[in-house]
């Protein structure tokens, strides 16, 4: 595209049904053919990306050799473990539900990360609820600092400004939960000699958006190609049920509710989604800003702020380095 042209909103524009069957192709090569496996697991949130994995699987497949794992947590919201169910009986697939609380408990997750909570909040306690949040990043210039909100049991919310090492200690407790997920679905593929299937969108993977060995870790991921936008056109072409279309991106993380964007991308997904497609096309701000509806300036620091969380995000997606190259590789 010229960079210097003018930008249309729904440039995201697929055509579903030509996609669907590539990814399906692609996804049968993968897992029958190089992988070697007999089926796939996919680890099913609820939530738009996973479910529309599930269903691309099931095309690619048949829904016989396609494994849907539910792994709900204390915290986790009770409509992620029905809307996952919700999945796996449109496809009419196996499920499994495994509990992985006691595991976290075992490893002290939500332990170590109250104690980095009073850090800040010395009256938290285990009847609070609590997310973390970042400021919006691109209407003024500011710096990525992370503020914890804490609730009460009487519902009142106080806010505060994160240190460094109660950030840190938080982030690495909380990750805990997507690492022991993974390590469900890698138990469920050795058992059955099937492929894990990542979920990241393009958004989630360019911009880092997971964690590293946790749900980072799989042996395909279907989407990483595809904007969200672009997710949710695949889903309404796949019958993925209505309700799941409707639900907002979350988290799922944090005992309070909490936005994809308060979390990580400070912008609603559209306008990410455009803002990394203009990123990527190398269209000027000024070009894309009628179509994302924010000002060239907010434009320009969504740009920044995407070249910043790719360089984290190259970290996370590395393989292991090695001294030097071993033959065989």
């Amino acid at each position: 595209m010229n960079p210097h042209s003018a930008v249309s909103a729904d440039v995201l524009r697929i055509d579903p049904a030509q996609e669907t069957k590539r990814i399906a192709v692609r996804v049968r090569d993968l897992v029958f053919q190089q992988l070697k496996r007999k089926g796939i697991v996919v680890a099913v949130s609820g939530g738009i990306d996973s479910s529309v994995v599930a269903f691309l699987c099931a095309r690619a497949a048949g829904k016989d050799r396609v494994l849907i794992l539910l792994l709900p947590e204390e915290e986790s919201s009770p409509e992620s473990l029905r809307l996952g169910q919700m999945v796996a009986e449109s496809l009419q697939a196996r499920s499994v539900v495994e509990d992985i609380s006691p595991i976290l408990r075992g490893i002290r997750c939500y332990e170590r990360r109250d104690e980095a909570i009073r850090t800040v909040v010395p009256k938290y306690n285990a009847d609070c609820k609590c997310k973390i949040v970042l400021p919006n990043l691109v209407d003024d210039d500011r710096y990525a600092l992370f503020s914890i909100v804490v609730e009460n049991p009487q519902g009142e919310r106080t806010k505060m400004r994160l240190t460094a090492s109660a950030y840190l200690q938080i982030v690495a407790a909380t990750n805990f939960k997507q690492r022991t997920r993974k390590m469900m679905e890698y138990y469920y593929g050795d058992l059955l000699q099937y492929a894990v299937a990542g979920t990241p969108n393009r958004l989630e993977y360019d911009q880092g958006f997971f964690v590293k060995n946790g749900d980072g870790a799989a042996d395909l991921k279907p989407i990483a190609h595809l904007y969200k936008s672009q997710v949710y056109q695949l889903a309404a072409y796949l019958g993925v049920p209505e309700e799941i279309q409707r639900q907002p991106a979350t988290t799922d993380t944090y005992s309070l509710g909490q936005t994809q964007e308060e979390f990580y991308f400070s912008l609603p997904l559209e306008k990410m989604d455009l803002c990394l497609y203009g990123r990527n096309q190398n269209i000027a701000a000024a070009n894309l800003a009628p179509a994302v509806g924010m000002s060239a300036d907010q434009v320009e620091r969504a740009y920044r702020m995407i070249e910043s969380k790719r360089r984290v995000a190259r970290y996370l997606r590395a393989a292991p380095f090695l001294v030097e190259e071993v033959p065989g590789d």
